[in-house]
């Protein structure tokens, strides 16, 4: 056969399987959100509109087992019919207390060889998309190892990125990377892989003057490992898996799960602004709670030492002052940092719970998350990797009435990892404790799935503006991009909102200088959600800072109903709308160097009489005043570089 016969062959053949390829259809609710599956040329595949409006292009789907690969030869052998959900939950702890989730279910079967292999199961509300595989039992295989996802989320050409680089294993502090604390790129081209080791969730995209696409994952537990996002190449990002070197090298990359067994959730969220991007709570949506909780837990605010005192301050006086300075902002809590095993001592620490339950304030405790995977010092080591420590430590705390625990330095996402989050939030569970993840991976979910789950670090956080003025350069930046990236999909403990011009207990002109402004401050206690704050404000801000600041940190929330987008960029400004109870919040930050003047539509707002408007003038001097909108329901406010701006009704 000749060259040109084989050529036409294989034209044919191409063809043929074209023709065979199965494209599916799936739309959200108000039918403007589209997802696509094909299995054309044997590769499963889907794509995501908006509007018509492609926001992904055609991505790959499948998974390379031990068993199989399962990325190449497959068939759309089965698409189940489409099932509208509903789901109306209440969770105190996230963004928007009262969920009512609409989505449409559709489950697409893959088979290899005659066999159903997988599910892809997608769930596609009005602007989010979620997604997770089914893998079947075969024949008496009842496990295997995951080697390799497949999944990919493609970016229209012309797309820009805001992501933050995954760092490498064993770096940082102590050897205690990766801890998701590293600095974001905004408005970056594609095709790049952050510093070598691609990016932590979630990674949010510009696709022009379309909108904007968030990518995130949730749902993730003991059964699988924590992922990162790898450019492939150009526009094409994949699902990759931890760095071999984490937690020393201890551990597996691919995460094992029984058959039939399910992966965690890809979650996809778009729109034509930042509104759904703010808003969404799809990371709540597709998951369910793990266990029941053992009590009421008690959310709320709190003060802390370390981030003003350092190691010093964690001693029997300072933190007794400190507890009768929460009792004075009318705070729940205190966190009483690293150290306090050796400084204070375990008969102490029952004295000061104590003495803070009688003025209503409660103890947080930290703890090394470890004893053998990292060289991080801070003591108390080697209780909260072993379960007959930690069950008997936990113990303890409940009989002397310690409200929560700070864990940190964990330093990895492989699965042993995860399984070690999830064994320290059960247990806690069962001592009435609240758990904060501190040198951290990023919460996926955990708010729904573990009731006793408080918070997460999980962020480039407040110690670094005590560690570094260029930290504190480029606070305003952080703070107006951390709404739009890591604070959309889970609690955020920032621990800032700092008061003191200088980060030292004395306040005095040395190490790193706060070159934001007091609103500034206040704001950000708005713009950051978290259930449980502890914020870096100093008994000596009684005095030395306004009162009008301190009055309204002694009010501000922790918890929140309901949040709207106003209007921001990511790294530039933002605007937001917080509720709590009959109460709003409207905050904004400014980074740009030129002052932000916006005339600003606030419905919320309208018929209220009262309003109070902190703001900056151009030397960043805060004052608050009355605030009176147009018939319009409108606003004018300016916010200086590094100012900020909070209405309140």
């Amino acid at each position: 056969m000749n060259k040109r016969k084989l050529t036409l062959l294989g034209s044919c053949l191409m063809m043929a399987v074209a023709a065979w390829a199965t494209e599916k259809n799936l739309n959200g609710p108000d039918g403007r959100l589209s997802v696509t599956v094909t299995d054309e040329g044997g590769k499963p595949a889907y794509s995501v509109t908006y509007g018509g409006v492609p926001f992904l292009m055609e991505s790959p789907l499948g998974l390379e087992t031990n068993l199989g690969d399962y990325t190449t030869g497959m068939s759309l052998a089965k698409v189940s019919e489409v099932e509208a959900l509903s789901d109306s939950y209440y969770l105190p702890n996230i963004k928007q207390s009262h969920v009512d989730y609409r989505a449409n279910r559709q489950v697409f079967t893959f088979s290899k060889d005659g066999k159903a292999i997988y599910d892809v199961e997608f769930q596609v509300s009005d602007n989010d998309v979620a997604f997770r595989y089914k893998l079947y039992q075969q024949g008496d295989t009842r496990s295997c190892v995951i080697r390799r996802e497949a999944t990919g989320f493609v970016m229209p050409e012309g797309t820009t990125t805001f992501l933050c680089p995954q760092s490498g294993p064993m770096g940082g502090f102590a050897r205690t990377s990766p801890s998701y604390e590293t600095s974001y790129t905004a408005d970056d081209a594609m095709g790049k892989n952050g510093w070598g080791n691609g990016y932590t969730f979630p990674c949010l995209f510009r696709n022009g003057d379309q909108g904007w696409t968030l990518v995130s994952e949730t749902g993730t537990d003991g059964g699988y490992c924590g992922c990162r996002l790898l450019n492939v190449e150009g526009g094409e990002y994949a699902i990759g898996f931890p760095q071999e070197g984490e937690m020393n090298g201890l551990g597996s990359v691919t995460p094992g799960i029984p058959l039939p067994g399910m992966t965690p959730w890809r979650t996809v969220t778009v729109g034509e602004t930042l509104a759904p991007i703010v808003e969404t709570t799809v990371a709540f949506d597709v998951v369910k709670p793990k266990y029941k909780a053992s009590q009421t837990y008690a959310y709320g605010k709190g003060t802390w030492s370390w981030i003003i005192g350092m190691d010093g301050s964690t001693n029997y006086d300072t933190q007794k002052a400190y507890i009768d300075f929460s009792a004075a902002m009318g705070y729940q809590s205190l966190l009483i940092d690293a150290l306090w095993d050796q400084q204070i001592g375990r008969e102490r620490i029952a004295e000061l719970a104590a003495y803070g339950a009688k003025k209503g304030v409660a103890l947080y405790l930290w703890y090394n998350s470890n004893g053998y995977w990292n060289d991080a010092p801070q003591s108390p080591r080697g209780i909260m990797d072993n379960a007959i420590n930690r069950r008997r430590e936990m113990a303890w705390m409940k009989s002397v009435g310690i409200r929560g625990i700070k864990v940190d330095f964990f330093g990895g996402d492989k699965q042993q990892t995860m399984q070690l989050y999830e064994d320290i939030l059960a247990d806690a569970n069962d001592y009435g404790i609240l758990v904060i993840f501190h040198g951290c991976t990023l919460p996926r979910g955990w708010e729904r799935m573990y009731p006793n789950y408080a918070s997460s670090e999980a962020v480039l956080a407040s110690e670094n503006l005590h560690f570094s003025q260029g930290s504190c350069d480029a606070e305003a930046f952080n703070a107006c991009l951390h709404p739009f990236i890591r604070n959309t999909v889970g609690s955020m403990d920032f621990g800032g909102s700092a008061l003191n011009k200088y980060y030292n207990d004395k306040n005095e002109p040395r190490g790193s200088r706060r070159v934001t402004s007091d609103v500034f401050a206040l704001a950000t206690a708005v713009l950051f959600q978290s259930a449980v704050q502890h914020f870096a404000l100093a008994p000596n801000n009684l005095t030395d800072a306004p009162a009008w600041a301190i009055d309204f940190m002694k009010q501000v929330p922790s918890t929140w109903d309901e949040v709207r987008f106003i209007d921001g960029y990511p790294g530039r400004y933002v605007i937001l709308a917080r509720r709590s109870g009959d109460r709003w919040y409207v905050a904004g930050v400014n980074a740009q160097k030129e002052t932000l003047k916006l005339k600003v539509r606030l419905p919320m707002l309208a018929g209220a009489d009262g309003l109070k408007i902190y703001r900056d003038d151009k030397s960043l001097n805060g004052s608050v005043k009355t605030l009176k909108l147009n018939k319009k329901q409108e606003a004018e406010i300016e916010i200086p570089a590094n100012g900020g701006v909070v209405i309140v009704r």
